[in-house]
């Protein structure tokens, strides 16, 4: 079994070796990026709309759940997410516009904490391109808080557009890594 530990120098030649494959993602995550700026409303109400299908999905697999577990007591949880899971989910897909004001908030808050968790990552892990990385998270930052000052107005584009920049900030972040291992 101690065969199997790798040193840090032997996953970087690793990562070295497919920095090919990082590059592709990053240019894959940037493409994309572009196209939800450009197409910001409708990629907010794009993900209203699956987002909510994905919670009608869910309420269906807690109720298929509720009748596997009969009379175990822990059938009433599963009956009360279901419902949770399937109101919230036609809330989403018949009323997106007001569910992406409400999302808007929270994406905001998730922006800043994950643009937070990539800064600390990066510094912690100090690995080639770890700059940024840090600068990828500073931008998720700045996207959070910019939500939380103009919510609830923003809750029309912003979801689409920050989704937007934060990809092609986090795809510049994966080029920069790539571009940095094929140098090793």
């Amino acid at each position: 079994m101690v065969g199997d530990i790798q040193t840090p120098s032997e996953i970087l030649h690793q990562l070295a070796q497919n920095w090919g494959w990082f590059l592709a993602l990053g240019i894959g995550l940037v493409a994309l990026g572009v196209v939800a700026v450009v197409r910001s409303f409708a990629v907010t109400v794009a993900s209203m709309l699956f987002f909510g299908c994905l919670l009608i999905v869910a309420s269906g697999i807690e109720i298929a759940q509720a009748v596997m577990v009969g009379h175990w007591a822990g059938v009433f949880l599963h009956l009360l997410a279901a419902i949770l899971f399937g109101v919230a989910g036609l809330m989403m897909v018949v009323r997106p516009r007001p569910s992406a004001e409400v999302l808007t908030l929270f994406i905001a808050v998730f922006f800043f904490v994950g643009g937070l968790f990539q800064i600390v990552v990066a510094l912690a892990l100090a690995l080639p391109g770890s700059g940024w990385q840090i600068a990828g998270g500073v931008v998720t930052v700045a996207l959070g808080l910019l939500a939380m000052a103009q919510w609830p107005a923003s809750g029309l584009w912003a979801i689409g557009l920050f989704l937007g920049v934060d990809l092609i900030a986090f795809g510049l972040a994966w080029v920069a890594m790539a571009l940095s291992l094929r140098s090793m």
